[in-house]
């Protein structure tokens, strides 16, 4: 039956809001935003024809609120709801209530979701169809070592109604095994609504590789070949690629025919995807069914021209699949990065902040899919993905090459992020060879990789100390705009030549000394002691832009301050990006942490504190969890002593770097002790 969608809500967020617009407008058809209060600001919210407002912050509150959701289409005239991914993309009841309330949803039936939901009845229904499963058996409180027992280590533990590494944990062997069911119900609790894991047999380092498939109303259901996978931190993808290096033409027959099989029997309707891990021998398992779009959806449609959110419209409006996807082939390579605001040395943990500049550049084959913009506020309360860039090109070679350096040029102000990581990847060998699986960042230490870029947002390299004197000279015509009186003089000039200028900056944790004299065009200049090169000239030198030779080298480099009183300084150039902020010359005492203090890693929610004031703990004993993003962070004690404060209870919301507890080890009370008799 043909339903016409003239209005469409989009009952999701960031950059996949925008991007379900932009295909909606293209086909006509008015859109309706919904949005948080964190999200008021957000591109996608005025890109769409009409939003609502969805009161408060945390997900559960806004957008896992069915009901708000269904009233707000009620509202605003909207005849069909687009769930896009993640939040209730695969909620049944939700699907279910948008039917009763008379809405389309652009999805699979509220059966086939609950069908599929249920990871463990899911690998059921796919054995009897013939797809090869994993053994897997679900957990309850009492049983948890009976099951591990029938699956055998390794496993993972994985929430049942869930996805996106969220809820999942890896278990070596039964010691660590309430821990990891635990902590998995509570992340898979937040993520999805529902606590239920399940145990999975563990494949060491497989290949993770996945199948588009698109079903019609009229019992059809195709492939549209596959993706891979398989470089991922936390069980979440961050590189994907269209098609795998590891597919040959035998095995992808075998696997598409297998994800049509696994379709079929869900009887699907819509865009959705199979995923299967595939071992070294080439044997291939069944994981799960995503009923919804997925986040690396682009480089399907780069590879095959195909739009899969319009082709997702037209099924929804009850129309046959056309005949460009039957006729679908694979063209050239596309690979997908996702770019998220997180400290990888740290272990990957998710930032927040302002975003004072965030632009990619544009150039042939390269796609840019982002929620976000100058100014955008990155909250703890959502993933911290800021876009997905995709690089489309003849061979896979070319594509990783257009893909690095659009990062690479990248002008991303204000918070740290895993560009660096993905340089590297993108640029490494083993990668380029095609031998990625997901043991890679095992064995490629994921801090090194970030650290192995020059001069980064992240790590300081060796461009750091040149980006440091090319900050000095920037603030230097800063200052020189500010006192015109001093205009007639030429740049840098002393009375007392012996004099150079000094200014300090700071880098991902590293102090860096600039004294330097400015002699005509020639530059003279040290970092921390060490001459930068033997000669320096400025080509031309604004508070914005600084064109600087070193030692034969030519460099155009583009400055950004910001902040109070211009302390943050972000320098780009061909030899990488630094983010700089100014030393003080004098500091302020009372911003002094007390020693021993434990600072907030990020901010979040305390979840749990797990001692009290006077408890003697161990190094690296957990003394709070926090949870920022859907994800759980352990506070732990940095050496042996006494919590002599706790500064946060459960329940309380808190900034990065406020002080949680303080640990007085003994050269603290060694301190304390002598200042109090006055020593």
């Amino acid at each position: 039956m043909t339903q016409t969608i003239s209005t469409l809500l989009i009952a999701n967020r960031g950059e996949i809001a925008a991007r379900i617009i932009r295909t909606a407008h293209a086909l006509g058809i008015a859109t309706v935003a919904v949005y948080s209060d964190p999200d008021a600001q957000a591109p996608y919210v005025t890109m769409a024809d009409q939003a609502v407002r969805l009161p408060g912050a945390a997900a559960a509150d806004t957008y896992l609120r069915g009901d708000l959701i269904i009233a707000a289409a009620a509202a605003t005239g909207a005849g069909a709801v687009h769930p896009g991914y993640g939040f209730l993309s695969e909620n049944a009841a939700f699907a279910r209530a948008c039917a009763d309330a008379g809405l389309i949803f652009v999805g699979p039936s509220p059966a086939t979701i609950q069908a599929m939901g249920d990871k463990v009845a899911a690998k059921a229904t796919m054995a009897a169809a013939g797809v090869p499963v994993l053994p897997s058996v679900t957990v309850d409180s009492d049983g948890k070592h009976d099951a591990a027992a029938q699956v055998g280590f390794p496993l993972l533990v994985k929430a049942a109604f869930g996805g996106g590494g969220r809820g999942m944990r890896l278990v070596s062997d039964s010691a660590d095994l309430d821990e990891a069911v635990g902590a998995a119900r509570r992340e898979a609790a937040a993520a999805f609504g529902d606590g239920t894991v399940f145990l999975e047999r563990y494949v060491p380092d497989p290949r993770h590789v996945e199948v588009q498939i698109l079903g019609d109303a009229h019992g059809d259901v195709v492939h549209l070949f596959e993706r891979e996978c398989s470089i991922q931190r936390r069980y979440q993808k961050i590189v994907e690629e269209s098609p795998s290096p590891a597919v040959d033409d035998t095995l992808r027959q075998e696997l598409t025919q297998a994800a049509v099989t696994a379709g079929r029997a869900a009887g699907y309707t819509g865009a959705g995807t199979v995923e299967f891990v595939l071992d070294r021998d080439g044997s291939f398992y069944f994981l799960e069914m995503n009923t919804r779009l997925q986040v690396e959806h682009p480089v399907t449609e780069e590879v095959t021209g195909l739009d899969l959110v319009e082709l997702q419209l037209r099924v929804a409006e009850g129309e046959p699949l056309p005949p460009e996807v039957r006729e679908a082939a694979i063209t050239g390579h596309a690979i997908e990065a996702r770019l998220y605001a997180e400290d990888v040395p740290a272990g990957f943990l998710p930032v927040t902040g302002t975003l004072h500049r965030f632009a990619i550049p544009p150039g042939p084959g390269l796609r840019v899919d982002t929620g976000f913009r100058d100014g955008s506020a990155v909250s703890p309360h959502y993933d911290a993905m800021l876009a997905k860039v995709i690089a489309h090109g003849r061979t896979r070679a070319d594509a990783a090459r257009r893909l690095a350096r659009a990062l690479r040029d990248a002008q991303i102000h204000g918070l740290t992020t895993n560009r660096d990581l993905l340089v590297a990847i993108l640029r490494e060998p083993e990668f380029l060879a095609g031998a990625t699986d997901t043991g890679y960042l095992t064995r490629h230490e994921p801090a090194a990789l970030a650290g192995s870029g020059a001069g980064s947002g992240s790590a300081p390299g060796p461009a750091t100390a040149r980006h440091a004197l090319v900050a000095a000279l920037a603030r230097q015509m800063v200052n020189r705009a500010a006192a015109p009186v001093l205009a007639t003089l030429p740049s840098g000039w002393r009375n007392v030549v012996s004099a150079p200028q000094r200014v300090s900056y700071t880098a991902a944790g590293e102090q860096y000394n600039v004294a330097y004299r400015v002699l005509g065009d020639t530059v003279q200049a040290c970092v921390n002691d060490v001459p930068l090169g033997r000669a320096m000239i400025i080509g031309k030198a604004s508070p914005d832009r600084v064109d600087l030779e070193i030692d034969g080298i030519r460099r155009v480099y583009r400055v950004h301050r910001v902040g109070p009183e211009n302390l943050s300084t972000y320098v780009d150039a061909s030899d990488g990006s630094s983010a700089l902020t100014e030393v003080p010359r004098f500091g302020d005492p009372e911003k002094l942490a007390p020693a021993g203090s434990l600072l907030a890693p990020m901010p979040g929610l305390v979840r749990r504190v797990l001692v009290e004031v006077g408890a003697v703990v161990t190094a690296g004993q957990p003394l709070l969890v926090l949870e920022a993003m859907k994800m759980e962070q352990t506070v732990t004690a940095p050496a042996a002593g006494v919590v002599a404060e706790l500064r946060a209870k459960a329940g309380d919301q808190v900034a990065a770097a406020q002080v949680l507890a303080v640990v007085e080890t003994n050269a603290v009370a060694e301190t304390n002790a002598v200042a109090e008799d006055g020593g």
